[in-house]
C-alpha cells in the first residue's frame, strides 16, 4: 500500500513512475484467498473509514464505489473475562450494567477528566503507563491490553504511545482529558466524516491495492526482487533486479522511493549510499511472529449468536489465542450459505513460541479455544492457516531511531526516500498518507 500510494501521489505531479514488486500481485501483506467458498483475508480484514482525507482519496481513484460496509451488528465487540465472552458497553446505560469492569474500575474510569495531565514531557511513555495513569489498572488489563493484542499482536508495555496512537497523546495535550477530547470530537474534528464506516470489498481487502494500481500509468513490474541499488556519478540511481526466470533487470531512475519492510532492507546491496550504516537501524524493527487460522463450521454447530465483530482476550485470562473475528458476520460473502467463518490470531509478542508448532497442532489449539468460548459442537468442515514469521512492525522504543535514521538518509542522499509501515506506522491510513 505504501509503495502504490507513493507512486500515485508522484504521478499526480506529472512524474513517470515505475513500481517494482517481488510478488505476482500488488498489495504486499494485503492478501485475500477464496477456498471452498470461504473468503479469507491474510492481512487487514477491514479499513476503518473515519476521515474526509481517506474518503476523498478513495473517491478520487474510483475505489469507494466498490466498497462494501460491514454488517451493522459489528458495532458490538466482545472480550473474554473469567472464561466467558462478554459484550463491551456501547453506551452509558450498558456501561453501568456491563461486567467488563468492576464497580471500582468503572469509578476509576469516570474520574479520568479530573486526572491532571503530565507536566513533564515523557518522550517515550509506554501505552501501559499512559493508560494506567489516565484510566486505571483495570482498564489497562481489560481494555488496552486486548485492544493492543488485536491491533498490533503486542503488549501495551512494549508500545510507545506517541508512535502507536499519536492522536490520543494530542488529545491529552489539547483537552487535558481523553474523555473530554472524545466528546468534543478529538483532534481535527473538521476532518471527520459524519459516520465512521467499516469497509472491505467483495473480493476481500486485496481488492483495494489492486484497484488503486489500475490507475498507475506504467504497469507494475511484478515477480521482481531488487538485489542492488547504486548511486551513479550523475546523481541518478541504478536498480538491479531479478525476475522469477532469473533474468536480470537493470534500470536507471532520477529518484527511488523504498517502501520495503524493515526486515527486507539488508537483502539489498547499497552502493555509494551516504551514512549507509543507518540501514542497520532501519532494519531493526520488532516483528513478532503471527499465525492466522480460519475455521469453517455449519451455523447450527455454534451456540453463540456471533452477533458482533469478534472477541479479544486480555492477557490476564491466560488463553492461547489473541482473539477471534466473526468474519462471516462482518461481511456476508465470507462463507457459503448456512456456514460461518472464524478467523483467529495466535502468537504475536504474547506467545511467539506457539507459531513454531506444526500446522496440525496450531489448528487443534485454535479449535479447542474457540470451542470452549463459543460453545461449538463437533469439528469444523474447513480449516486453513497462514504464517507470518515477521508480522506487524511494532511502534516500540526503536521507532524514534528508525524515524531519525530515515530522515538522515533521505537528507544525505538526494533522490532516495525511505518510507513504509516500519516508519509511518502499520495501520492502513498511515500507509496511504506516509507521503
Amino acid at each position: 500500500m505504501s509503495g502504490i500510494t507513493h507512486a500515485l501521489f508522484k504521478q499526480t505531479n506529472g512524474t513517470k513512475v515505475t513500481v517494482f514488486d517481488k510478488h505476482s500481485q500488488v498489495g504486499g501483506v494485503l492478501q485475500s484467498n477464496r477456498t471452498e467458498g470461504y473468503l479469507m483475508d491474510y492481512g487487514a480484514n477491514t479499513l476503518s473509514l473515519r476521515t474526509k482525507q481517506i474518503e476523498n482519496f478513495l473517491k478520487r481513484y474510483q475505489v469507494l464505489e466498490h466498497a462494501i460496509d460491514a454488517n451493522e451488528k459489528c458495532s458490538k465487540r466482545f472480550i473474554v473475562k473469567k472464561n466467558k465472552v462478554i459484550s463491551l458497553p456501547q453506551g452509558f446505560l450498558s456501561f453501568l450494567t456491563s461486567s467488563f469492569l468492576s464497580p471500582m474500575g468503572k469509578l476509576r474510569l469516570c474520574i479520568e477528566p479530573f486526572i491532571p495531565r503530565l507536566r513533564e514531557n515523557f518522550v517515550d511513555e509506554s501505552m501501559a503507563s499512559f493508560v494506567k495513569r489516565r484510566l486505571g489498572k483495570e482498564a489497562l488489563d481489560y481494555a488496552a491490553n486486548p485492544f493492543v493484542g488485536g491491533v498490533y499482536a503486542s503488549r501495551p508495555e512494549s508500545l510507545i504511545i506517541k508512535h502507536a496512537f499519536p492522536s490520543i497523546v494530542e488529545i491529552e495535550k489539547k483537552y487535558g482529558s481523553i474523555i473530554k477530547g472524545m466528546i468534543k470530537g478529538g483532534i481535527n474534528p473538521e476532518d471527520k466524516i459524519a459516520k465512521t464506516r467499516l469497509i472491505s470489498f467483495k473480493s476481500g481487502m486485496q481488492e483495494l491495492p489492486i484497484r488503486l494500481a489500475k490507475h498507475l500509468k506504467e504497469e507494475p513490474i511484478l515477480n521482481c526482487q531488487i538485489k542492488e541499488i547504486s548511486r551513479e556519478a550523475s546523481g541518478q540511481w541504478r536498480l538491479y533486479g531479478q525476475n522469477q526466470q532469473n533474468n536480470s533487470i537493470e534500470q536507471v531512475f532520477d529518484e527511488v522511493i523504498c517502501t520495503l519492510p524493515s526486515h527486507a532492507l539488508k537483502k539489498i546491496k547499497w552502493n555509494s549510499l551516504n551514512d549507509d550504516h543507518l540501514i542497520e537501524v532501519l532494519a531493526q524493527a520488532t516483528h513478532p511472529p503471527l499465525t492466522l487460522t480460519f475455521l469453517g463450521y455449519n451455523r447450527n454447530q455454534i451456540s453463540h449468536p456471533l452477533d458482533g465483530f469478534g472477541f479479544l482476550i486480555p492477557e490476564v485470562e491466560n488463553r492461547q489465542i489473541l482473539g477471534t473475528l466473526f468474519s462471516s458476520t462482518l461481511f456476508s460473502n465470507r462463507a457459503p450459505e448456512n456456514k460461518v467463518l472464524l478467523t483467529s490470531f495466535i502468537g504475536g509478542e504474547r506467545n511467539p513460541e506457539l507459531c513454531e508448532l506444526n500446522d496440525e497442532n496450531i489448528i487443534s489449539l485454535s479449535k479447542s479455544e474457540n470451542q470452549d468460548l463459543l460453545s461449538i459442537k463437533g469439528q469444523p468442515e474447513f480449516s486453513h492457516l497462514i504464517h507470518w514469521p515477521k508480522s506487524i512492525p511494532l511502534p516500540d522504543h526503536l521507532t524514534s531511531m528508525r524515524i531519525n535514521a530515515a530522515k538522515t538518509l533521505n537528507l544525505r542522499n538526494p533522490g532516495i526516500t525511505f518510507s513504509g509501515s516500519h516508519i509511518s506506522g502499520a495501520p492502513l491510513p498511515n500507509c496511504i498518507f506516509a507521503n
